[in-house]
Order: C-alpha cells, then structure tokens, then sequence
C-alpha cells in the first residue's frame, strides 16, 4: 500500500473512533440526565438539612481561655495568583470531636472511630429552661428515662445530644462562664453517661457547651466514664434549637489524621 494511503487509512480509522466516543458521550449525558431526573440528590421526605458547626475562628471560645486557633495567610491572589493560609489549631477548638484517645492511655485516635457511627440518629435531650434557671444543670437519667418515654427507645448507634440553649452566650464570657474559680454551663452527668453505656447502644455524646462534663467539674467523671469505651463526644454543637428531639440524621465529619486525640468538625443534620 502506498504511504499516501496508508495515511489516509490512518486518517479514517481515527476520524470514525472519534465519532464513536463523541456519540457514547452523548448518549452518556442524556442518560446521566434521566437518572438526575429520575433519582434526586436528596430524597423529597426530608424537610431539610441543617449545620450544626460554628465557624473557627480566633475568637471562638475555649476551655483553656487562650485562643485555640490562627490563620496566616502566605499566598494571596493579587500576587502570587491564588490563596493559601497556614492554620495553628488545637484540636479541641470549635464544634470537634473528642476521640477516646483523648481521655485514656490507648483509645481510638481521631482517625480510628468506626465510619459507621459517624452517620447516625440524633437524639435531642432539651434541658434549655431549666439551664436558663440553673447553669450547673446537668443532663440526668431521669432526663433520659423521660426522653425514651416520649419518643421510644435511643437506637443503636445515637449521637446523644444536650440541648442547653448556651449557643445563645458563644459571642459572650456567658458562654465560659469563669467566675475566677470554675466555669460554669451544663453538661451530661456522669450518671446519665453511666446509663447509656449499661442501657443503651448510643456511640456518641453531643453537647452546646464546651466540655461534656459540666463546667464546674472537677474530675472530668462523664470524660473519664465515657471516653475510655471507646465512644466519642462532640462539643460546641450549634444549632441544636432547630432539631426535632427524634427523627433527625447526623453526619459527622470527624477529622482524619493519625494520633489525633480529636480535631475540628463539620457537622450536618438532615430532618
């Protein structure tokens, strides 16, 4: 065969498998198009999606009182033609997780907590009037025993979470509430911990404060309960006034780095 029509061979071989990939993208889309229309992103029974996360930043109280995390920009888009920060931030800064790690020798690191009870039922323990009255309440068995009464059993996997309504104080000192001596908002008793370790097969505490254990704690009891079985908590959820006490899902997207003690958070419910 002469080279001319080799080339021209050649020429024709590729022109036809560019019309083939060019016709299968197409119908690709078209189908990509009806399985969109057919099968929406998010189901039309949930009545919406909300986030349950406070944004970081150097202001955002802590425990400890000192700021829990900078940003340091390094590159910026009028110079260098994008933008890139470089973050200090202690882990337990912000809505974040405490992973087991944090209180016992030898726990699940942050990187560890089975992905399965990161999507779970939420459970919403409201204790806001009586925190309104008393910031030392705490979330009790009773409270518990009177939750399951109304909506049913805490299923398996639940993310418990205590409703204080201390979300209101986190731009104040209210929402430390150092008198000099203690700090002082709400918290899960160690009793009621105790309760859904034995009774239940929740994995997860969730609180609007910032430690599970109330603030005028001395000994960390709910941390040191709860933790060392490898369950994890949750501190600084916001947002938790606009969830129904059952029925909601949680995602949580807990960090992932090795040997992390806890780390930042995004959260998100779907009712």
């Amino acid at each position: 065969m002469c080279d001319i029509c080799v080339i021209n061979a050649v020429k024709d071989k590729m022109l036809s498998r560019r019309e083939f990939f060019r016709a299968g993208a197409a119908a690709g889309a078209v189908a990509a198009v009806g399985a969109a229309s057919a099968t929406p992103v998010r189901a039309h029974n949930h009545g919406g999606i909300t986030d349950l996360t406070y944004s970081l930043s150097s202001e955002f109280p802590t425990w400890g009182g000192e700021p829990g995390f900078a940003a340091e920009q390094v590159f910026k888009f009028a110079k260098d033609g994008f933008n890139l920060l470089n973050l200090t931030i202690n882990e337990h800064t912000g809505t974040h997780i405490d992973a087991p790690l944090h209180f016992s020798a030898d726990g699940n690191s942050v990187d560890e907590i089975p992905v399965e009870n990161l999507i779970a039922p939420i459970c919403v323990v409201d204790i806001a009037a009586r925190a309104a009255e008393d910031a030392d309440t705490t979330v009790t068995p009773d409270d518990l025993k009177a939750w399951i009464s109304a909506h049913g059993d805490i299923p398996d996997g639940a993310c418990v979470a205590m409703h204080s309504g201390w979300g209101a104080h986190v731009t104040t000192e209210k929402f430390r509430n150092f008198d000099g001596q203690a700090q002082h908002y709400p918290g899960f008793h160690v009793e009621a911990a105790q309760m859904l370790m034995e009774e239940t097969g929740a994995a997860s505490l969730a609180v609007d404060t910032l430690s599970l254990d109330p603030g005028n704690s001395a000994d960390f009891a709910t941390h040191y309960a709860w933790l060392p079985s490898n369950r994890f908590g949750i501190e600084n959820m916001a947002n938790l006034d606009k969830l129904p006490a059952s029925g909601a899902t949680v995602f949580i997207g807990a960090p992932k780095f090795a040997g992390g003690t806890g780390g930042p958070a995004r959260i998100i419910a779907m009712v």
